[in-house]
């Protein structure tokens, strides 16, 4: 998610139009991950912290995660929703689950399927965008502060190390 969000801020800035497939189909992909995700998070619950947390550690952190979850499902909805309304389609790894709809008179440009939903997307997924920048960089933020200032396991759980006691 962090390398998507990163090819993406680099495409607009650039340009970069070769791109694009790639985002696209990566985009689609991370949709099946964050389903799972979300399902696993609803089904299991939140972790239980590795040691009592002030107020505002737990009120920041429950925002912080909300924020990516939430972040994480609009992300790839509202890009698809951009792409594939916009005319531009949805490719995924050289499949075309939405194919383009190209201007017969000029095939450079794209018909939108439906342009007003195309928009919504796009002000969406450049909204949520940036919130997802500023949470993932809040939550590795939040994660360095609990390794080096509070020295707790945290750090350790979010890499995947049985933290429980033996």
């Amino acid at each position: 998610m962090i390398a998507l969000l990163a090819v993406g801020v680099y495409m607009h800035e650039t340009k970069s139009f070769f791109l694009y497939s790639w985002h696209k189909s990566f985009g689609v992909l991370i949709v099946v991950f964050v389903v799972w995700r979300i399902v696993n998070r609803m089904k299991n619950g939140w972790l239980e912290p590795v040691r009592q947390y002030t107020p505002v550690e737990i009120t920041l952190s429950k925002i912080v995660h909300w924020l990516l979850i939430i972040g994480t499902i609009l992300m790839p909805i509202s890009g698809m929703m951009m792409s594939g309304l916009g005319g531009y389609g949805i490719p995924f790894f050289g499949l075309e689950l939405v194919a383009p709809n190209p201007n017969p008179d000029d095939p450079t440009k794209m018909i939108p399927l439906n342009a007003p939903l195309a928009q919504a997307g796009k002000v969406v997924h450049s909204l949520a965008g940036d919130i997802l920048i500023g949470a993932v960089a809040l939550h590795i933020a939040g994660a360095l502060k609990h390794h080096f200032i509070d020295k707790d396991n945290t750090l350790n759980r979010m890499k995947g190390a049985d933290i429980s006691p033996k």
